[in-house]
Formats: structure tokens, C-alpha cells, sequence
């Protein structure tokens, strides 16, 4: 496994780290690459029940390695951002798709693809020096790594426009009044209260958070009419996992639920 791309899982929490600290960790191919197979690697491993993205050194992720990027436009010319297919768009969907709740710990600016990542974890934790940029515009690029979608349905339309049309750095308590994000904490703590938050969840209902993810992912794109068919087939499910009879015993009891993710 690259180095680029930090891997540990303990306790149910599976900790994904960007180390690229030297270059703000920016993609290059490796760790698009190794980005792409730990986060599937997390969602495919049934010992792991949330997941914890973050990043080492003074940035999140401040998307495209602009250095390697400029020698593969030379060398491919427009084909250069078939990296959108490849990588972006598989990591994008093995964070907003995985069967189990995803935190991102935004340690420092997060830019480009890396606000695109962030913007498509469930919850996200940030400290008081970070700040968000869309980026795309500044470079003569439109958006990608889903930022279209989820940036929309974070802020709205009106302000997605804004952001997107005319970039900028948008600070931690700023992005907390527009939604982005969840929970500002000075930047000492936020490894630990990141940690903390996924650690919560990875102790939590796995099979309840998987069906609340896939719950709001089909209201966004559907009518009401249709949303309630998919809370009524989600809840079946629900409902006959061992969690929910768990749950429904120690409430009986007056006892805390001890979950165990099914």
C-alpha cells in the first residue's frame, strides 16, 4: 500500500489519513490511486463500521497535484482529465455510498477535489483555522468529485452559484452558518474530536445508518410519494436487524444499547 494514504482500523473505526504534507495533500496518481482502493477497502471490510477521513500537516486536501497535472497536459493533452473518471468519481461515490457512516476530520484547507471529498462525507468536523475553496474556476475547470450535487444540497443554489462562480477561501465559522460545516473546534482538538465523533458512530446501529444514508440519498432526487415506498422498504429492513431488537430490549430493560452492526 502507498504511503501516501494512511490506513488503520481499530475498534470498528477505520481511520483514512491523506499524508502527502509536503505538497498539501494534493492528488497525484498514487494517491488517487491508494485513495480509491482504501476507501472500497473500508467499505467492503465487515469488521469496520464507520470511517474517519483526514489529513496529516497544515491541509485537508487541496485537490489536484497542479505540478504533476501541468506534465500530463503536456504529454495527453485533454485526456489528462480522464482522472476525473477514474479516480475522483469512484472515490466520490465510495464515500457518499458506503454502507456505514463517514466523517471528515477537516484538519486545513480543504480545495478543489479535496472540498468535493469532504462535502461528500456524512458528517464533518472542522477546525477553526480551516477553510473550504471550490477552486474549479480558478483554473478554467467546472466542477468535479460531485461537488455539483452535494455543494447544492449543503447551501443551496443561489450560494452553490456564488461559490462556485466566483471561488474563494471560506472560512470555518462562515462554513458553519452556511452548512458546510458540522461542527467548527479549535484545531488542537480536532483530531481528538473528529476521533471522537467517528468513534460514536462506529459504536452506533451500522445497518440503521446505512439505510438513513441510502434513505436521503433517493429523497433528494425523488417525490415525496416515492421517498415514503423507500422509508417503508428501508424500515422493513430495519427493523428485522439485530440491532433494532437489541435496541428495543434495552429500552425495556432502561439500559443502554450495546449495538453490534447488524
Amino acid at each position: 500500500m502507498s504511503d501516501t494514504v494512511l490506513y488503520d482500523v481499530t475498534d470498528g473505526l477505520a481511520t483514512v489519513t491523506l499524508n502527502r504534507p509536503d505538497a498539501m495533500n494534493s492528488l497525484n496518481d498514487e494517491t488517487k490511486v491508494a485513495l480509491r482502493d482504501t476507501l472500497r477497502r473500508a467499505a467492503d471490510d465487515e469488521g469496520v463500521r464507520a470511517v474517519l477521513l483526514t489529513g496529516t500537516g497544515k491541509a485537508f486536501c487541496v485537490g489536484q497535484d497542479l505540478k504533476e497535472h501541468i506534465g500530463s497536459l503536456q504529454q495527453q493533452g485533454g485526456s489528462a482529465l480522464n482522472t476525473v473518471e477514474e479516480h475522483y468519481n469512484p472515490i466520490t461515490l465510495a464515500i457518499a455510498g458506503m454502507p456505514k457512516p463517514v466523517v471528515a476530520g477537516v484538519n486545513g484547507v480543504a480545495a478543489g477535489a479535496g472540498a468535493g471529498f469532504a462535502f461528500a462525507a456524512d458528517y464533518r468536523v472542522v477546525a477553526d483555522t480551516a477553510s473550504f475553496n471550490t477552486s474549479f474556476a480558478g483554473v478554467a475547470l467546472t466542477a468535479d468529485s460531485g461537488v455539483s450535487w452535494t455543494l447544492p444540497r449543503l447551501v443551496g443554489p443561489g450560494r452553490a452559484s456564488d461559490l462556485l462562480l466566483f471561488p474563494r477561501g471560506v472560512k470555518a465559522q462562515e462554513a458553519l452558518e452556511l452548512g458546510l460545516a458540522n461542527r467548527v473546534v479549535p484545531a488542537a482538538e480536532l483530531a481528538a474530536e473528529a476521533a471522537a465523533v467517528a468513534r460514536q458512530l462506529a459504536q452506533g446501529p451500522t445497518f440503521a445508518y446505512a439505510a438513513l444514508k441510502e434513505s436521503l440519498a433517493y429523497g433528494s432526487a425523488h417525490s415525496l410519494a416515492e421517498t415514503l415506498d423507500k422509508e417503508a422498504e428501508l424500515q422493513l429492513r430495519a427493523g428485522a436487524s439485530a440491532d433494532h431488537k437489541i435496541a428495543v430490549e434495552a429500552f425495556v430493560k432502561k439500559e443502554k444499547p450495546h449495538f453490534t452492526g447488524r
